[in-house]
């Protein structure tokens, strides 16, 4: 009950810090290019950093209230607790600090129209909503398999473009190859989320692409990500010197060994792989940022 947490304290982890380094990774990568091209500028990239956080925390504060009104969080869920589940935060305040949240990602979002430009509201128009689409209205995009779309989307492509563009004012191929990069690897913590749940959300209705395609589609598809993620990047590390190559080959040997994690553990075991792999997405972003930058 609500007594047995303090306010501060439910607060704090119903917004999941340790999910935060997802949305400061592609944040990253785009301010370490813009340096590297002789564009980047610290207030719209302090700004992005902000919108990033806010919106990730507003997100996670909205699966927490909309997941317990569908019923997907119950006595038996293999997660972390949810702090209205567990009676911690009303769900009237937990649904009042998701709008708060996200009118603050908003209201800093403002600044970033004096750098792109105007036309910046619909982007933020969009992620605002994905926020809330993600998990509510009549078509939910984490219950009809759409979840891993927006994670590439608003995890990789739309926060590095986006930073860069804010530095930058114009786009690059680049930024969107690492755009994708980041997407892809981001995209493996919901998968090992959705295969830790796959018998609950099938039991709740949730029809994420574990429920839709199966578990073997899961392991699959995180080994896959994370080739694509590597690959995408290969041909910068042609040029790289050898200490940073063999940093990425020891990366690329901790991505195998979170995997074979996946692979053999079950229930709420999957949770600290759950933690690697959102560490090994961190990781990766960092190697790149210092290979871009040197």
């Amino acid at each position: 009950m609500q007594n047995e947490k303090s306010l501060g304290k439910a607060w704090l982890e119903a917004a999941r810090p340790r999910t935060l380094p997802a949305s400061l990774s592609p944040v990253l990568l785009a301010c370490a290019l813009a340096y590297r091209d002789g564009v980047f500028q610290w207030i719209p990239a302090l700004l992005c950093v902000g919108v990033a956080l806010l919106a990730q925390i507003a997100s996670n504060f909205a699966n927490d209230y909309f997941d317990f009104k569908k019923g997907a969080d119950g006595a038996d869920r293999l997660g972390p607790e949810r702090a209205v589940a567990q009676g911690w935060i009303t769900p009237k305040a937990m649904l009042i600090g998701t709008f708060v949240t996200l009118g603050l990602s908003c209201l800093m979002g403002c600044g970033l129209l004096f750098y792109g430009g105007w036309w910046l509201i619909g982007v933020g128009l969009a992620i605002a909503l994905c926020v809330l689409a993600y998990s509510a209205g009549p078509f939910p995009l984490a219950y009809n398999g759409l979840g891993d779309v927006c994670v590439v989307l608003f995890y990789g492509v739309v926060p590095v473009c986006f930073t860069y563009y804010v530095q930058a004012l114009s786009f690059s191929l680049l930024a969107f190859l690492l755009s994708l990069a980041v997407g892809f690897l981001s995209a493996n913590i919901l998968i090992v989320n959705n295969y830790r749940d796959y018998a609950q959300d099938r039991a709740a209705g949730k029809r994420t692409t574990i429920v839709l395609f199966g578990r073997r589609f899961g392991r699959v598809a995180y080994f896959v990500n994370g080739l694509i993620a590597l690959l995408l990047v290969f041909p910068l590390l042609l040029a790289a010197p050898l200490w940073l190559t063999a940093l990425f080959g020891l990366f690329f040997v901790l991505f195998v060994a979170t995997w074979q994690e996946m692979r053999k553990r079950e229930g709420r075991a999957l949770n600290a792989t759950l933690g690697h792999t959102a560490r090994n997405v961190f990781l990766f972003s960092l190697l790149v940022s210092l290979l871009l930058c040197l």
